[in-house]
């Protein structure tokens, strides 16, 4: 028991490495058997991602300006995460707007130059970032936003792992740094720890922050489905648009698209919110 425990942690800590600047024991484990089993955790590690964004806009809103407190919460993640999704979703822009083949595609993703579709790219999804927390802000508590951002850094965290499970990784994997995540599929149990990392926030949002308590309101139960559409909706066909393109242009998936993902995910994560809270 202890043994699988030291393990999942060891785990946990490798995708926290991989997905964060966040320091970690030196002494750590590390094989590309620790990398593929660390995807089960990296809904978990959006989960601190979120909190730590989340305390930061708290702390900065006791003080300052709503966006003021926005701005430097989205920094913040930012530089815990040294913009490894927003890396991906530049190249995906340099890579598809740039590129008329799979070959040629695949070639720009490779680039580490930033081009005019990404730079554009950043710049659409940084301000939709923006404008959509700054008017969920208008509609919740401070307390709410940090649940709001805690569950959108791990709902999206899932959806790129879910990529991985549905489409086939494209890239040379020899050269790729994503190729011990490329090498297999997570099996039942590790797809429901990286699920339940999501569910965990998903149900505390649901069930404490929306509107009229369902906890205090128990008639109010019934919404829960209609609820739960409204919320997750918006993502979940974003997602559906990224798979259906990334298949259609390359036959799969790049470790950037699944940065792109990630991405995409957040900000329309953030977008059922703010539809869920302006219909209630």
């Amino acid at each position: 028991m202890i043994k699988v425990i030291k393990h999942n942690i060891h785990l946990f800590l490798t995708a926290i490495m991989f997905l964060t600047r966040i320091p970690v024991p030196k002494n750590l484990p590390h094989s590309d058997a620790h990398l593929q089993g660390s995807a089960r955790y990296f809904s978990w590690v959006g989960i601190a991602v979120g909190a730590v964004a989340g305390i930061v806009f708290l702390i900065v809103h006791s003080f300052f300006s709503t966006a003021l407190a926005i701005i430097l919460s989205m920094v913040t993640t930012l530089i815990i995460t040294g913009a490894f999704h927003e890396d991906g979703l530049a190249d995906c822009f340099d890579a598809f707007g740039g590129g008329w083949s799979k070959d040629k595609i695949l070639t720009i993703m490779k680039d580490s130059r930033l081009g005019t579709y990404g730079v554009i790219g950043l710049l659409v999804s940084l301000s939709l970032k923006y404008t959509l927390l700054l008017d969920l802000s208008s509609a919740t508590s401070a307390v709410e936003m940090i649940f709001i951002l805690i569950t959108a850094h791990a709902f999206s965290r899932m959806m790129a792992v879910t990529v991985m499970q549905q489409l086939n990784y494209v890239q040379d994997i020899d050269i790729s740094k994503s190729k011990p995540l490329a090498n297999q599929r997570l099996k039942l149990n590790e797809v429901i720890t990286v699920t339940l990392g999501a569910a965990v926030p998903l149900t505390a949002l649901l069930f404490y922050c929306t509107p009229q308590s369902l906890i205090s309101n128990p008639s109010a139960v019934v919404k829960i489905p209609y609820r739960l559409c409204l919320l997750l909706a918006p993502a979940l066909f974003l997602r559906y648009l990224a798979v259906r393109f990334f298949n259609k242009w390359i036959g799969g998936y790049t470790g950037d698209c699944l940065g792109a993902t990630q991405q995409i995910c957040e900000i329309g994560f953030y977008i059922g919110c703010l539809l869920l809270w302006k219909s209630i």
